[in-house]
């Protein structure tokens, strides 16, 4: 990739109407533009970013069987009557007509349309457990959408189902998925925390949330000397007090500001007793399947991967979900054809082996070149100019770092893949 014929869309100007700081960063790097209250279009490195965090996600959900499927966002209002949310919902539910005066909604979540998929296939208790997932855009109609991407209309979810015989079963698989979800957070390099949760209008008899924490974070956490955690309103009934003071000095539990990132849920029977998904066991006894829930907020991490990574020059992007591995920047390229065809010769070296790498090769400063990548936030940077060329080599400067090093073109390589 050469960035002279790649649209970088930074802003010198900051953002008027962003309150926290991805926010800010998000629209100033280019990342994405609003398109009108709470939905935003991903420009070409937001999508870069939003790609490989939907990889890994994909990566693990494979990993523990649970196979990919995309299902309409339009739901029509027969299966929500059926599970008796059509009412109980609200007005974060997106409700239209078609042509005919058929009533629908814009799907907030995918439990009543996941129950029918599966009830219309399902012979034989042989097929259990079933796994799926998908990667989707969703619509809720906030009331106020507010901190960007962070609590938006349209937002992208990872939500995967399960379906048992009985709770043994679900027991199992949810602690399967607990395991996954530990891997991506993992795999993402965020700081994060499990905690306890309230299962909310989704149901259920258990859940877990996910968090990034943050200072910014909306969620109050409480969290022991070992990692484990509870919400703040769960730890309010448990407790018998609204007072978080008392709770964490009696407990001797830290307070943690958190962005919850996923969800997990045991929602038992409560989707196939109202939707009639049932089945018959080897002794023709009668089973209403037991469902498991489990979503994730990929754009949403997008947002706290920012909250918790940066600086006052702009984003540090961990390295597994960076728009790019590495940047090499050309000081005078267009003025002199060596250091071109240096950073050229660079360039192709690491395509080989296979560095995600960016090429500056702009008609414009190098102080410009810089404050860009700062704010963009790739996290290594090779410079090449007239010294490096004559040289044969390069000055390489970390993102998260103001020092720099001189490496030869034997040493890049192995810098680049630590």
């Amino acid at each position: 990739m050469k960035a002279s014929k790649y649209p970088l869309f930074t802003q010198k100007n900051e953002p008027a109407d962003a309150e926290i700081i991805s926010h800010k960063l998000m629209l100033k790097a280019g990342l994405v533009r609003q398109q009108s209250s709470g939905q935003y279009s991903f420009l070409p490195i937001g999508l870069r970013v939003l790609n490989k965090i939907e990889m890994i996600i994909r990566e693990e959900m494979n990993a523990i069987g649970s196979a990919e499927i995309l299902m309409p966002s339009i739901q029509p209002s027969e299966l929500w009557q059926e599970s008796g949310r059509w009412d109980d919902y609200g007005p974060e539910l997106l409700r239209l007509k078609d042509r005919h005066d058929r009533e629908y909604c814009v799907g907030p979540t995918f439990e009543e349309v996941i129950t029918d998929l599966v009830r219309k296939d399902l012979n034989s208790y042989k097929q259990l457990p079933i796994n799926l997932y998908q990667i989707s855009s969703k619509f809720r109609d906030e009331i106020r959408p507010r901190f960007g991407i962070m609590r938006a209309r349209e937002f992208i979810m990872k939500d995967a189902y399960s379906f048992h015989l009985d709770n043994n079963c679900l027991d199992k698989w949810y602690e399967v998925y607990k395991k996954a979800y530990n891997k991506i957070f993992e795999r993402l390099k965020l700081e994060y925390t499990m905690v306890d949760a309230d299962s909310g209008n989704i149901g259920g008899s258990k859940s877990n949330e996910f968090h990034v924490i943050a200072s910014t974070g909306e969620d109050d956490l409480l969290v022991d000397k070992d990692g484990v955690g509870i919400n703040f309103e769960i730890a309010q009934e448990r407790y018998q007090t609204d007072s978080i003071e008392k709770i964490i000095d009696e407990n001797h539990l830290l307070h943690k500001k958190g962005i919850e990132v996923g969800h997990i849920f045991k929602l038992g029977d409560k989707y196939s007793k109202s939707m009639k998904l049932n089945i018959l066991d080897s002794e023709n006894n009668n089973h209403f399947l037991q469902m498991g829930c489990y979503g994730i907020g990929v754009t949403r991490i997008i947002a706290a991967a920012i909250e918790q990574n940066h600086d006052d020059n702009g984003i540090i992007w961990p390295r597994s979900i960076s728009p790019f591995d590495v940047v090499i920047i050309e000081i005078d390229g267009h003025k002199n054809e060596n250091i071109r065809n240096f950073s050229n010769e660079v360039y192709e070296m690491l395509m080989k082996k296979d560095i995600d790498v960016i090429l500056d090769d702009r008609n414009a400063k190098l102080g410009n070149k810089l404050h860009d990548w700062e704010l963009i936030g790739v996290p290594k940077c090779l410079i090449i100019g007239k010294t490096e060329t004559d040289n044969k080599e390069v000055t390489y400067k970390l993102r998260a770092d103001s020092n720099k090093e001189k490496l030869n073109l034997i040493d890049i390589y192995n810098v680049l893949i630590d």
